[in-house]
């Protein structure tokens, strides 16, 4: 009896980590933050995915830049600088 329960409790364990990577989508919601810049009402999922840099200092290429990967994914990378309070 207890072998059938461990093996139906590594079922599920597996079965519930293999759906999660399925139901990745991400919104931010009103008044969100990043470093102080405003980025609310923004959604991001596999296939549109963003990466924010926050620098001490003035950055190099400052602002945000879509970009495409090969997958036909597209990227938003910015490099922002961190507000002061």
């Amino acid at each position: 009896m207890t072998r059938l329960i461990a093996c139906f409790t590594s079922v599920v364990i597996l079965l519930g980590c293999w759906s999660l990577p399925l139901a990745a989508k991400v919104r931010f919601g009103k008044n969100v933050r990043i470093g102080g810049h405003d980025v609310s009402n923004q959604t991001f999922s596999k296939k549109r995915r963003a990466v924010y840099y926050i620098h001490k200092g003035r950055p190099r290429h400052p602002g945000c830049r879509w970009r495409k990967n090969r997958d036909g994914s597209r990227i938003k990378i910015c490099h922002l600088q961190r507000k002061k309070r």
